[in-house]
């Protein structure tokens, strides 16, 4: 069972041109600025040029957003969306930890797609418009298909990091055969130029022998992400159990460009030396954080530290939804209490990590992030016009502070318009609800069946 085929949006399929007129313009780009009454221009899926008055071209689809923000897409940096199902259920498990390795095996390649689907969907909705998807439930070949063709499917910017079963043994290296394949066949796939694909990939595993990866194990996994050339994410240093875990990569020389760490909550600042001199970045996700008892982010010291950061999702069967605004505005106010200075993460610092920083931290700043000429057209229009925002002052606080994703009016990616007045254009928000609720059903079946 899959959701339907999202269709074309008339004037901004492949080659379309689209003119956002008289918004206010925040680019992102240093060079630019903000833009009080400006345009941006899109052809071809890139962002044409950005300025105030620009002329409409014969065969551009005007889209008025006079009176609205008009923003780079936001980035999501570190997100399961395959147990977007489970949503809510982490407390019953008990434990998310413990939900995704009882109900995890029983996942079908469907129940993935119908997962990531329902992930896209929400994420459409509330102006997210790359996601990177560190898929640690691949129970084999169709797996993956299943949520590279949901990806495919939503429109979405995507990385797809490749990883290993929920529940697999810490002992058992994962299907790098599989990884090889998917890898070589990767150029032949659908939605060209917006996935690109990276490894989910384990390390050592401090002070729980329970969590506790062999070298044998996750060598051959960083070995085989360095012979394919893919980025590296993996999770380290969050819970104080995890502590030495960035000490221990640094010490093997897995660190690098190309290493994306997840969390940091307990990383000491020599560790956080050693992820800026090897040029690594780190994603960090509050609300999960907070909810599962890692701590506060490392957010003012990471960024001290010269460290890419941005921010994550991570996963809604913990923290219940993709609100990349109270993401924002939670980051901003955890940054601030624990200096004690009100300024100590400024509205515009933030937004940068949920926009350019975020790019940044999946390698993806020439691709997306800000509204700059040659860049893919990956931009939000927000609306003021709900009571929680009410007036347009100083747009970039009202994003950060005050935007909820139902002030989102609209979302491109790539140049396509996933969502206009309010609604999403190219997925069936009732349908994939009603995929995802049945996709649900048969995994708690199966995984009951499996116990008994």
């Amino acid at each position: 069972m899959t959701s339907a085929e999202p269709g074309p949006v008339p004037g901004t399929g492949p080659g379309g041109t689209l003119l956002v007129r008289g918004g206010h313009v925040i680019t992102m780009d240093p060079g630019t600025g903000d833009l009080p009454g400006g345009d941006v221009l899109v052809r071809g899926g890139a962002i044409a040029a950005v300025g105030p008055g620009l002329a409409a071209p014969a065969d551009a689809r005007i889209l008025d957003a006079a009176g609205m923000i008009v923003a780079p897409g936001l980035v999501d940096t570190h997100w399961h969306l395959w147990n977007t199902l489970l949503r809510g259920m982490s407390e019953g498990g008990p434990g998310y930890f413990r939900v995704c390795r009882e109900l995890g095996p029983a996942f079908g390649p469907g129940d993935v797609y119908q997962g990531t689907m329902l992930a896209c969907a929400e994420a459409i909705s509330s102006g997210i418009t790359t996601v990177h998807d560190w898929c640690h439930n691949v129970r084999g070949p169709e797996h993956a298909e299943a949520g590279l063709r949901a990806l495919a499917d939503a429109g979405l910017r995507a990385r797809f990091s490749c990883g290993y079963p929920a529940a697999h043994p810490n002992d058992q290296v994962m299907d790098l055969a599989g990884l090889r394949r998917l890898h070589a066949e990767w150029d032949g796939r659908a939605a060209p130029g917006l996935l690109s694909l990276g490894m989910a990939c384990r390390g050592p595993g401090g002070s729980d022998p329970a969590m506790h990866v062999p070298a044998a194990v996750y060598r051959p996994e960083f070995d085989t992400a360095g012979e394919l050339g893919l980025p590296v994410t993996i999770h380290a240093c969050g819970p104080r159990h995890a502590a030495g875990q960035i000490e221990a990569l640094a010490g093997e020389g897995l660190l690098g460009p190309g290493v994306q760490v997840v969390h940091a909550n307990c990383a000491t600042p020599a560790e956080i030396g050693h992820l800026a001199a090897a040029g690594a970045s780190v994603s960090i996700s509050p609300f999960s954080e907070l909810l599962i008892g890692y701590g506060l982010p490392q957010t003012a010291e990471l960024l001290e530290a010269g460290i890419p950061v941005g921010l994550s999702v991570d996963t809604t069967a913990l923290t219940g939804n993709a609100d990349m605004f109270a993401i924002m505005k939670v980051t901003k106010g955890l940054a601030s209490a624990v200096a004690r200075d009100e300024f100590a993460l400024t509205a515009r610092r933030t937004l940068a990590l949920a926009t350019i920083d975020g790019a940044r931290c999946l390698g993806l700043d020439a691709v997306t992030g800000s509204l700059t000429p040659g860049k893919r057209a990956d931009l939000i229009v927000v609306s003021p016009g709900g009571p929680n925002l009410g007036v347009l002052t100083d747009p970039v606080p009202l994003l950060v502070t005050a935007a909820q994703p139902g002030n989102v009016d609209t979302v491109i990616a790539d140049g396509r318009v996933l969502k206009r007045g309010g609604m999403l254009t190219a997925l069936d928000a009732e349908r994939t609800g009603r995929d995802a609720r049945q996709a649900l059903d048969g995994v708690i079946a199966r995984s009951r069946s499996a116990r008994h």
